[in-house]
């Protein structure tokens, strides 16, 4: 496996993903560069698709064993097989336990050592929870099976990492009107350390620097605004630093993304979903990936969502998926 081998889940088939992956295959499988991948999907399903977006991307059959090798002259489908219901752009609630057992397959390759890192094409999670998912999304989930596989206590934190911004939203897949009860200094201390561990462990960052957005607008206005930033945030910011962490803040959100701010940290944790999502979406929108911190193995998915609206097109751009392939195979190798 010297150019790396990644196990990628099927997400939704009735989504962008399945199309993703074929493009993903075209565009690196002459590239020694570029990580080896296989699909945990259904193989007719996705030679049907080939032929429909009229893509020269051969399919075989395979074992993950067997995988690196075939990736170079054919697309690695490994089964079971499970008929797709749903079609392009109409999501079917007939498929939904099959795209949560590709992804339970995919963790499971990843700890048998089949795979060096696994990657997560998007799922339509209001679709699953109708069909009994009991998880929020991907992060929260792939922490219960971490825990299940290789046991302890397991914390998996959201990262959206792009060259020109890496952000961690540290409530995730939350109603606002929650935030304030949910940002507490234990959290954020958590969130910060599970941080400076992974960018130390997976980026081989010496002193990683981190920084925290404030909760309110002008991260409060010394208590003006709100007294989150007083009684909750600067106190954990202040553990962090006894601990021996590079961390700083609050900071006024509104004004710490702009590019000389980013070039001053490495990551900015930030209080809420779309606090951080919303900076790294403008700014890569097309090469951001989401990868999961916290977890006994490699994790990332391309920062968007199934895109059921132009699924039947065949417009889907990968970019995104293939940025996460390659961070993903690079995360997984031992830091020097």
């Amino acid at each position: 496996m010297a150019r790396g081998l990644v196990a990628l889940t099927r997400g939704d088939p009735s989504g962008i993903g399945p199309e993703l992956a074929l493009k993903a295959w075209a565009a690196t499988h002459a590239d020694a560069t570029a990580p080896a991948f296989f699909v945990i999907a259904d193989a007719d399903h996705l030679s049907g698709l080939a032929r429909h977006f009229g893509l020269n991307v051969p399919v075989e059959p395979a074992e993950p064993r067997e995988a690196a090798a075939i990736f170079a002259r054919a697309l690695p489908v490994v089964g079971p097989a499970h008929a797709v219901v749903g079609a392009l752009g109409s999501p079917d609630l007939a498929d939904a336990a099959a795209t949560i057992a590709s992804i339970e397959a995919g963790v499971r390759f990843v700890h048998a050592g089949m795979a060096d890192a696994l990657v997560t094409n998007p799922i339509a999670k209001e679709v699953l929870q109708r069909a009994g998912f009991a998880h929020p999304g991907h992060t929260e989930f792939l922490g219960e099976l971490a825990a299940r596989l290789y046991g302890g206590k397991v914390r998996p934190v959201m990262l959206l990492w792009s060259p020109w911004l890496a952000v961690v939203p540290a409530t995730i897949h939350v109603p606002l009107a929650k935030v304030p009860m949910l940002v507490t200094q234990d959290l954020l201390v958590e969130t910060g350390a599970i941080v400076d561990a992974d960018f130390k462990r997976r980026f081989g960052l010496a002193t990683p620097r981190l920084v925290f957005t404030g909760l309110n607008p002008h991260a409060g206005e010394a208590g003006h605004i709100g007294l989150e930033e007083i009684e909750i945030i600067a106190p954990a910011v202040a553990a962090l630093r006894k601990a021996g962490i590079d961390a700083r803040g609050p900071y006024p959100a509104d004004t710490l993304f702009h590019a000389a701010a980013r070039e001053k940290y490495d990551v900015a944790i930030c209080m809420y979903h779309d606090q951080a999502l919303i900076p790294i979406k403008t700014l890569a929108f097309d090469s951001a990936v989401n990868t999961t911190l916290g977890l006994p193995f490699v994790r990332t998915s391309p920062d968007h969502g199934t895109a059921f609206d132009i699924a039947a097109g065949g417009k889907a751009d990968p970019a995104s998926l293939i940025a996460a392939l390659r961070l993903a195979a690079k995360l997984a190798k031992p830091k020097t």
